[in-house]
C-alpha cells in the first residue's frame, strides 16, 4: 500500500512563503501544526487564541481546523509580521490579527483553544491559565523530551514545564512531536 503525503493546507503554504520573505524561522512545525488543526476541530463554535502570531504559521494551521462559528485572535507584537500575517487572512472576517503585547487577548478571553507560543506562556504563566474558558485547551510547544520526572532541562528542573503539568486546574500531558520536541496539552478542568 502507498501512502499518500500528508496535505499542508494552502494558507500554511502561505504564511511559509511570509516567514521565508520576512526572513522568520522560527515558524510553528507541522507535527505541532496538525495537533493545532485538531485542537480547533474539537471546538467549532470557540474562541481560538494564539500568542507570538509569527509569520502566520500556526494561525494557518489553527485556521484549517477552524469551524464556521468559530473564531481566531492572534497577537504579534512585530509590527511588519503582524501586518505580513494578516494578509494572509484578509479574506476571512473569523480571523483576528493583532498587533502589540500578547495582553491584548485578555479582552477576547476567555478560550477554548490557547496556542502560547509568544508571550505568557514564561512572564505570567498564571494568567495564561485563567484565560482559559472550563474545557478549554493549552498547547504549550518547543519543549525539549525529558525521560525524568520531574522534567529536567539544561540539567536542572524544568519549573515552567512542571507549573504547567501540575497546575491544579489543569489536566495535562506531554506529548512527543518529534524525536527532539515535545508540547504540553492541558485542558482547563471544569
Amino acid at each position: 500500500m502507498i501512502m499518500a503525503e500528508r496535505a499542508v493546507p494552502s494558507r500554511v503554504v502561505a504564511a511559509e512563503r511570509v516567514a521565508s520573505e520576512a526572513g522568520f524561522k522560527k515558524s510553528c512545525i507541522p507535527e505541532v501544526g496538525r495537533l493545532l488543526r485538531l485542537a480547533a476541530a474539537a471546538k467549532p463554535h470557540g474562541v481560538i487564541a494564539e500568542s507570538g502570531t509569527g509569520s502566520g504559521v500556526g494561525t494557518a494551521w489553527l485556521h484549517s481546523g477552524l469551524g464556521a462559528g468559530a473564531r481566531l485572535v492572534t497577537v504579534e507584537r512585530d509590527e511588519e509580521l503582524a501586518r505580513r500575517a494578516a494578509g494572509v487572512f484578509a479574506d476571512d472576517d473569523r480571523v483576528s490579527v493583532l498587533t502589540g503585547d500578547w495582553r491584548l487577548l485578555e479582552q477576547h478571553a476567555p478560550f477554548d483553544v490557547f496556542f502560547c507560543d509568544g508571550g505568557g506562556k514564561r512572564d505570567d504563566p498564571e494568567q495564561v491559565v485563567e484565560l482559559l474558558a472550563p474545557g478549554g485547551l493549552l498547547i504549550l510547544d518547543d519543549f525539549t523530551p525529558s525521560p525524568h520526572w520531574p522534567p529536567r532541562f539544561g540539567g536542572e528542573v524544568d519549573e515552567l514545564r512542571l507549573f504547567y503539568l501540575t497546575h491544579p486546574a489543569l489536566d495535562a500531558t506531554e506529548v512527543l512531536t518529534t524525536p527532539a520536541s515535545s508540547a504540553v496539552v492541558a485542558a482547563r478542568r471544569l
